[in-house]
């Protein structure tokens, strides 16, 4: 009787050995399958990320300029406005909070620009260099939140490369106040 029961246990343990192995596979094959998935998921949102972050960056730096060449030669300004708008419509679609709000803040500023540019009453060097400051710190807090969404172990830059120049660098073609006549 002995032999009768170990003969039949040793089928047994084989049998729930190998069920063992089989549901081990398929619960690793079902993980690995939504690991991977997420790490695809993850890598399509920061590459979606990185484009939309350089698009709206391209077109913060088309109006700026554009802004500027308007202001400092006294015409209307012909920014492309439905670019920089789709832009900043599509960095809305995957930016995290953080970037959402500097680059809504940037948008403001440029809005802000826009108006002094439309304004036809006499050109003010200060109302300039205060929106050149703004827009240049604006631009620099947008890349450092850019930056910290895309890989949150880059450190933040302080100093700014490209977009606005500074301001010794437009103060020279700014007008020069008029005397009263």
């Amino acid at each position: 009787m002995l032999k009768e029961e170990t003969g039949l246990a040793a089928p047994w343990d084989v049998l729930v050995s190998t069920s063992v192995g089989a549901v081990a596979t398929i619960i690793g094959i079902v993980v690995g399958g939504f690991v991977g998935r997420r790490s695809q998921n993850q890598q399509w949102l920061r590459d979606t990320q990185t484009a939309a972050y350089g698009a709206f960056l391209q077109e913060f730096t088309a109006v700026e300029i554009e802004l500027r060449e308007a202001y400092l030669d006294d015409r209307p300004n012909n920014a492309n406005w439905p670019s920089f708008n789709a832009a900043l419509t599509s960095l809305s679609l995957v930016a995290t909070p953080d970037v959402a709000n500097a680059a809504g803040d940037l948008a403001d500023a440029i809005g802000r620009f826009a108006l002094l540019v439309a304004d036809r009453g006499p050109k003010i060097r200060d109302n300039l260099q205060r929106i050149m400051a703004e827009l240049a710190s604006g631009q620099l807090a947008f890349v450092n939140a850019a930056r910290s969404s895309l890989d949150g172990s880059q450190q933040p830059i302080d100093r700014q490369l490209g977009g606005p120049p500074p301001w010794r660098e437009i103060e020279p073609y700014t007008p020069t106040p008029r005397a009263a006549d």
